[in-house]
C-alpha cells in the first residue's frame, strides 16, 4: 500500500484520500466478489483517511465548521447532507433533502445550526434533529452568506435584488437593489462586515450594513477580453470572491479564468493571474501563513483558485504557481483545514479527495499521522494501468477482422493507433490464424532438429542458412574482393588499383567485418523472417549494379564448369545456383 505523490515546482501532494480511478464498493456486492478484490491493486492500495468519506455519486459542497471538529458535506444521488466527525474519523450522520444543493452556510460553532440553498427556489433551515423550517425566494438562487450581527441571510440569484431573510424575526426584510440583472457571489467580510456583491455583468457591488447603500462599485478590466457575453459589460461574470482577514485585500474570480487581487483603497488589481483553461473560477480563497510552514516571501499568503479543471496554489506578492493539484474528476469545492497543509476537493466522483501538502502546514492534530506516513508509504514505482490491453495500428486490426469495431467504445483511439482489451485481442487473433499454434510448434520442432544436427561432427560451412549471398558479399569484402571475377589474376588486379580504390576497399573491408561480427545483426543470419528476396522489383531498382553481375557470373561459370576445385568448394559449402550468381 503505497501513497499517490506528485512533485510540482518541487512541492510534494499526497493524495491521503480518495484513489485515482475513485470507485466505490457497493453494498449489495456479494462476499465472493469482495474477495476478488483482494486481487485488484487499485482496490488493496486505498486509504480512508475518513469512513465513508464521500457520496454515492458526487459531492456538490463542503465545509469546514468554525470549530474545526466536523465537515458538513452535500452532495447527490439521492440529494442528501452529511456530516462528518474529525475525532472519530467517521461518518456521524447523513440525512436526505427534496432538491440538490446550491450553497449552505453553518450559523453556529459546530455543525447543529445550518441553512441550505437548494436549486428549487427554497431555504432551508436545518437544526441538530432535523429540517427546522423551510421557505422560498422569488426567484432562483446562486449564492448565499449570513451576516451575524443583524441575524440576515442574504440570498443572490437571477434578480438584480439581493433577498434578505432575518432569523431573529422569522421574516423577509427589505431586499438590497443592485444595478445588474442577476447576482452570482455574495460575500461578508469578518473584518469590517462589508457586503460584496459579485454581479453577471461583471462588477462588484460593495455595500454598508448599517446604511444599507451602496458605497462603491468595482470595474474589473482585462486585457483581450472585449466581446461581451449575455450584453455583461467586459465580457465576463464575476464567478468567485472572499475577503482577506485584514478588512484591505479581496480576490476576484471571473467566468473567463483569471483572478484578479485588489487593494480596497485602489480601483485597480495589483495581481492578475490566468488559470490557462479559460474556465469559471469556482473557488478562490485566501490562505494565510500556517503556524509551522517556512516561506521566504515578505508575503508569505498565497491565493487558492480552482476552476472544473485544476487547482492553483500562487504567491500573492509574486504571483508565481507554488504548486498545482489536478484531480482525475471535474472539481465543485475545494475547501481548505485552517492552519494545516490539508485539501478537500469535492467533485464528479464517489469519493471527496484529499490531498497533504507538508510544505504548505502541518497536518492537523486529527491526523498527526500523517506526518509520518506520507514519508513511509510514498509511492516509489509507477504502475502500468495498460497492462491489460494490447496496442495495435489500423493495418493488424484489418487482419484480424477488428476493423468494424473503429469508433466503438470497444477500441480506445491512442496516437497511430488503438488500445484493445488484451482477452478480446488474443480471441479475434486464434480465430484469424486457428492454426498458429501448430505452425509455432513444427517451427519448435524444427529448430531443435537442427540443434542436433549441429552438434553432429561433420564438415562445417562458413555460410549461414539465411542470406548466404548477402554473406559471400561481405566476405569478399573482408578480402577486398568485391566485383572481381573468380579467373582474375589476383596479383595484377592489384597492381592495376590505384591508391584510393585500395582505401576504399580498405573501408569496405572494416564495414564488412563489423555487420559479420556484430551481435546486433546475427539475426540477418539467422532468423528466416529477415531473408532478403533478391529476385523482387524493389531489390533490383535499389541494386541496379547487381544485374551487370549477375551476366559476369553466369559467363564465368560457364567457363569453369569443368574445374573440379570450383565444383569441390561449390559442393563443400552447398552453394545453390541463386546464391552464386551475384558474385562474378
Amino acid at each position: 500500500m503505497v501513497l499517490e505523490v506528485t512533485n510540482t515546482n518541487n512541492v510534494k501532494v499526497y493524495t491521503v484520500s480518495g484513489s485515482s480511478l475513485t470507485r466505490k464498493l457497493p453494498d449489495w456486492l456479494v462476499k465472493r466478489k469482495r474477495r476478488e478484490l483482494q486481487k485488484d491493486i487499485e482496490w488493496t492500495r486505498r486509504i480512508e483517511l475518513i469512513q465513508d468519506f464521500g457520496f454515492p455519486e458526487a459531492s456538490l459542497r463542503l465545509k469546514v465548521t468554525p470549530d474545526g471538529q466536523f465537515c458538513m458535506a452535500t452532495g447527490v444521488y439521492k440529494p442528501q447532507i452529511r456530516v462528518f466527525d474529525f475525532a472519530n474519523v467517521a461518518m456521524k450522520f447523513d440525512r436526505h433533502t427534496d432538491a440538490e444543493n446550491v450553497n449552505f452556510c453553518v450559523l453556529s460553532d459546530d455543525w447543529t445550526k445550518s441553512v441550505h440553498l437548494q436549486n428549487d427556489r427554497s431555504i432551508e433551515f436545518h437544526n441538530e434533529g432535523q429540517m427546522h423550517f423551510r421557505t422560498r425566494i422569488p426567484r432562483f438562487g446562486r449564492d448565499l452568506a449570513y451576516h451575524s450581527s443583524s441575524c440576515d441571510v442574504l440570498v443572490g440569484g437571477a434578480s438584480s435584488e439581493v433577498f434578505r431573510v432575518n432569523i431573529d424575526q422569522g421574516r423577509f426584510m427589505t431586499p438590497l437593489q443592485t444595478q445588474s440583472e442577476g447576482v452570482n457571489v455574495v460575500r461578508v467580510s469578518q473584518a469590517h462586515e462589508l457586503f460584496a456583491f459579485g454581479t453577471q455583468d461583471g462588477t462588484v457591488e460593495f455595500w454598508d450594513p448599517r446604511a444599507r447603500n451602496r458605497i462603491g462599485v468595482l470595474e474589473p478590466e482585462i486585457a483581450g477580453i472585449v466581446d461581451p457575453i449575455h450584453g455583461t459589460r467586459g465580457g465576463f461574470e464575476i464567478s468567485a470572491m472572499d475577503f482577506r482577514n485584514d478588512g484591505l485585500g479581496v480576490a476576484v474570480g471571473t467566468s473567463s479564468g483569471h483572478v484578479l487581487l485588489y487593494d480596497l483603497r485602489q480601483s485597480r488589481p495589483w495581481q492578475t493571474k490566468d488559470q490557462q483553461y479559460g474556465l469559471p473560477i469556482k473557488t478562490v480563497k485566501w490562505m494565510e501563513q500556517a503556524q509551522g510552514a517556512y516561506s521566504p516571501e515578505v508575503d508569505s499568503a498565497k491565493i487558492m483558485s480552482a476552476d472544473a479543471r485544476i487547482i492553483k496554489l500562487w504567491s500573492v506578492s509574486t504571483g508565481k504557481v507554488f504548486t498545482s493539484i489536478e484531480p482525475t474528476n471535474d472539481i465543485n469545492d475545494v475547501c481548505h483545514m485552517p492552519n494545516s497543509g490539508l485539501l478537500f476537493v469535492a467533485g464528479e466522483s464517489a469519493e471527496i479527495q484529499s490531498y497533504f501538502i507538508p510544505q504548505l502546514g502541518p497536518a492537523p492534530a486529527w491526523a498527526h499521522f500523517l506526518e509520518n506516513l506520507t514519508e513511509e508509504m510514498e509511492q516509489k514505482p509507477q504502475q502500468t494501468i495498460y497492462d491489460d490491453y494490447k496496442f495495435v495500428v489500423r493495418r493488424e486490426l484489418e487482419s484480424l477482422g477488428l476493423s468494424h469495431l473503429i469508433g466503438s467504445p470497444v477500441l480506445k483511439p491512442y496516437m497511430h493507433g488503438f488500445f484493445v482489451d488484451l482477452r478480446l485481442y488474443e480471441r479475434a487473433k486464434a480465430i484469424a490464424n486457428p492454426f498458429a499454434y501448430d505452425d509455432y510448434r513444427m517451427q519448435r520442432v524444427q529448430d531443435k532438429l537442427q540443434e542436433a544436427r549441429e552438434s553432429r561432427i561433420r564438415a562445417t560451412t562458413k555460410l549461414p542458412k539465411v542470406n548466404r549471398s548477402l554473406a559471400m558479399r561481405l566476405m569478399q569484402m573482408q578480402k577486398g574482393e568485391k566485383g572481381r571475377a573468380p579467373d582474375s589474376d589476383s596479383d595484377d588486379e592489384q597492381k592495376r588499383l590505384g591508391g584510393r580504390q585500395r582505401r576504399k576497399a580498405q573501408v569496405q573491408a572494416a564495414t564488412a567485418t563489423a555487420v559479420l561480427e556484430d551481435s546486433r545483426f546475427k539475426d540477418i543470419f539467422n532468423n528466416p523472417d529477415f531473408e532478403v528476396d533478391e529476385d523482387a522489383d524493389e531489390f533490383k531498382q535499389l541494386h541496379t549494379p547487381f544485374k551487370k553481375m549477375k551476366l559476369q557470373g553466369a559467363k564465368a561459370r560457364a567457363d569453369d564448369d569443368s574445374s573440379e576445385d570450383d565444383m569441390g568448394i561449390r559442393d563443400a559449402v552447398d552453394v545453390d545456383e541463386s546464391d552464386t550468381e551475384f558474385f562474378a
